[in-house]
């Protein structure tokens, strides 16, 4: 994928839906959107392993807000794609629409 690496579906997914809510989104957000917007459930479990997957390659940044009492005293991570991270979406898109060109009447026949 030229300059960002290659990119799985689920983390592509993820980072489209991170750049939809905006910054501070958190992971409870993130599986909340997914499930509304693509119909896709996720454990928690998968959905940190991706975050942390796609953080460990520059794509995403999180930090962490002040611990509150409505979180137990537990401080809430939030995430943001990275300049990476966009670079590596915009080249999937044009792998992706390069590999569709042709083929809308075919799978449309299905």
């Amino acid at each position: 994928m030229g300059r960002s690496g290659s990119i799985g579906e689920l983390e592509q997914v993820v980072l489209l839906v991170l750049m939809q809510l905006g910054a501070e989104a958190s992971a409870r957000d993130v599986r909340l959107e997914l499930e509304r917007s693509a119909g896709r459930k996720i454990s928690r479990g998968a959905l940190y392993r991706t975050l942390d997957r796609l953080g460990a390659k520059g794509l995403l940044q999180w930090q962490l807000l002040e611990p509150t009492a409505e979180r137990g005293g537990h401080p809430r991570r939030t995430f943001e794609v990275t300049t990476a991270g966009q670079a590596a979406l915009s080249d999937s898109r044009t792998i992706l629409l390069r590999l569709w060109s042709g083929l809308e009447s075919t799978l449309e026949e299905q």
